[in-house]
């Protein structure tokens, strides 16, 4: 007990330390656990004697990871998706599997083991491409689409492999096979033999003809359809009948569990069970409840999984052949990289989205971690070629940021050379001018020219622009921040400027430029945070909306309306709330000093608690004028200044030229 208490200990304490630091900089979470296991096995030899059974309890954690794929992939989303997933990332798929393979053919390896090596390297990272794709805005565009789309199919692709990759361990198709490097290698006839002279698991199928075998296998996977899809909403509505929140875990948990049985009882891979039932389950009603119950498994698991896959790397490879490893993850990168453009150029893909597609996909994946395991579980990869594969696969995910930091350049190379669309010719006129058509801006052009007033509508996304055209409203194409656009667009004539562009700096640099022009135009701007509200304070603004005060305002009228008080009472309370907010906001702007952190600030800190007593006794006023019978227990105010400050500037902010 004490040696499994330090064990657990060692492996989670690794996990804590490392795969923070790993996200911190960057790496994925993924390349964390590698890291961690590394640590702990091959670097400090913390491992313990029961590292083999810990990653087959680990393994189940891929088969958890792919119950929640399926569970997210509703049927119809994939059918509406077929011709991307099938020409895109089928074509992707086959074609990097295909020109792997063929490479390795020619390195000397064996046609089945070259094929194996094709199918796990075609895969990519989704974890850190997705994670990356987000976090730089990308996703969006034609280039990141395009990329999704690829890493679904290449996740649902893994099934097919899963249920593939068996027959190439056939006795009549393998053999002695060499390494990657085209050479014998002497201890792989005994790894082979120590694989195959464990004791298989009996199935259902060990004594039944191959037609037999078949039918079994598809009344199985019909079994599992059919129960997924009439008998889970009754099943599950049972289990919450108890009302303990235990069971629903229990039954999730359960659902996974008995799918695997069943499909090694007739030799098949567990992941194809779990992940056809995901995929049955994804239009239910509780398949929400069944991820929450699920993902905390999957996460500590997998997590577990990698820990052990990076316990086991030899690195002793890495330090005796450095050149050769990191020649082969270059070729692969390389060979992938090459596919991915050809395709991605058929599909019409240009200029930067293509590059994204390009180099974003060009790494190895985390499934080819789970692939080669299972691969050698098959006997397919000896020992070498195993270490081998992971090596390239975890270096190769570890130059990802690399190749994002190459599109960047290439792509800030190819918006240099290629001349920006010049601003639209404004030819209208209007008291009223709209700089920024997004969410914000749409809402008040539309109110102003319903009321029937003119605006000059500016904006800088051409897509935005063209749509609002299609709608019937007219707008100018150019950056709003450019002073030479606000002159065309009138802004010695205009009576009102409103400024609704998403960019704070933008924001504040449009507001400073048109009061240093007319010191008489109202400017109507939209703020991000109180933060921003004093930065466009102090440029100029006259009346500054921040983007959710007005909607926090209504909802907590309704709470208080929830809570006892008449409409009348929480509409005065709301509205003195708003009049007394609005008047603090102004005060405190004089004392907000740019790039220093509101709780550092004493005297804003001062002023802004004595103003939240101010207003504390500004609704204790207004509630016994409403209610003159009204007793002396009021609410306090809905939230602090102070801290709401605090909140919405965590950091010092340099001053906005």
């Amino acid at each position: 007990m004490e040696g499994f208490l330090l064990e657990a200990s060692i492996y989670l304490g690794a996990a804590v330390l490392v795969v923070p630091l790993a996200m911190r900089f960057g790496l994925g979470s993924v390349l964390g656990y590698l890291a961690a296991g590394i640590l702990v096995g091959p670097v400090f030899g913390m491992a313990g004697a029961d590292t083999a059974d810990l990653q087959h309890f680990a393994e189940f954690g891929v088969v958890l990871m792919l119950f929640l794929i399926g569970l997210e992939l509703e049927p119809r989303t994939l059918w509406d998706m077929r011709h991307r997933l099938l020409g895109l990332g089928g074509a992707q798929v086959i074609l990097s599997a295909a020109a792997i393979a063929a490479l390795a053919a020619v390195a000397g390896l064996a046609w089945q083991v070259a094929l194996t090596l094709g199918l796990i390297l075609s895969l990519s990272s989704t974890a850190i491409v997705l994670q990356t794709l987000n976090e730089k805005n990308l996703m969006r565009s034609s280039g990141g689409r395009a990329s999704f789309s690829v890493l679904l199919t290449q996740d649902i692709a893994v099934i097919p492999m899963l249920a593939f990759l068996p027959l190439l361990a056939l006795p009549a198709l393998t053999g002695p096979t060499a390494d990657i490097f085209g050479i014998t290698n002497p201890g792989d006839q005994a790894d082979h033999s120590a694989g195959s002279s464990a004791e298989p698991l009996m199935t259902l199928v060990d004594q039944l003809p191959n037609w037999a075998t078949t039918l079994l296998t598809l009344a199985i996977v019909g079994g599992i359809v059919l129960a997924g899809h009439f008998l889970s909403r009754p099943v599950f509505r049972f289990v919450h009948a108890a009302r303990l929140p235990e069971m629903s875990t229990f039954i999730s948990l359960l659902i996974v569990l008995g799918i695997a049985f069943l499909m090694m009882l007739v030799g098949l891979s567990p992941a194809l069970g779990t992940f056809v039932a995901g995929v049955v389950l994804a239009n239910s009603e509780f398949r929400h409840q069944i991820e929450a119950d699920i993902k905390p498994f999957k996460g500590l698991l997998l997590g577990l999984f990698f820990m052990t896959v990076g316990i086991g790397i030899d690195t002793r490879t890495l330090f005796d052949q450095p050149v050769t490893i990191l020649s082969l993850t270059l070729i692969l990168i390389a060979v992938k990289a090459a596919v991915l453009f050809a395709i991605g150029f058929a599909f019409r893909l240009r200029r930067h989205d293509l590059w994204l597609f390009t180099l974003g996909l060009a790494q190895a994946g985390e499934f080819g971690f789970v692939l080669i395991s299972f691969a050698r579980q098959q006997g397919i990869l000896s020992l070498n070629q195993g270490q081998i594969g992971l090596l390239v696969i975890s270096l190769s995910m570890l130059l990802t940021p690399a190749l994002f930091i190459l599109y960047e350049q290439l792509a800030r190379r190819m918006r240099s050379r290629t001349p920006e669309r010049a601003p639209d010719q404004i030819d209208e006129k209007g008291r009223v001018i709209v700089a920024g058509i997004g969410r914000f801006g749409q809402v008040v052009n539309r109110l102003v020219r319903m009321s029937g007033l003119s605006t000059v509508v500016l904006d800088s996304d051409m897509a935005t622009i063209e749509t609002m055209r299609r709608f019937g409203v007219k707008g100018f194409f150019g950056d709003p921040a450019n002073p030479a656009l606000l002159d065309a667009a009138g802004l010695q004539e205009a009576a009102v400027l409103v400024v609704a562009v998403d960019d704070s700096v933008n924001a504040t640099r449009i507001v400073r430029y048109a009061r240093s022009q007319r010191h008489d135009i109202h400017i109507v701007a939209r703020a991000r945070d109180r933060v921003h509200v004093y930065e466009l304070y102090q440029a100029g603004a006259d009346d500054i909306v921040r983007e959710t005060f007005d909607s926090s305002i209504r909802a907590g009228r309704y709470v208080l309306e929830n809570m006892g008080f008449t409409e009348y009472e929480a509409a005065k309370l709301s509205q003195t709330y708003f009049k007394v907010d609005r008047a603090a906001m102004r005060d405190l702007a004089s004392l907000w000093v740019p790039g220093q952190p509101v709780h550092l600030n004493d005297a804003y800190v001062a002023r802004a608690r004595q103003l939240d007593r101010d207003l504390e006794l500004a609704l204790t006023d207004e509630l016994h004028e409403t209610n003159p019978m009204a007793g002396e227990d009021v609410p306090a105010p809905f939230i602090d200044t102070a801290e709401e400050d605090a909140l919405a500037d965590p950091a010092p902010r340099a001053e906005t030229a």
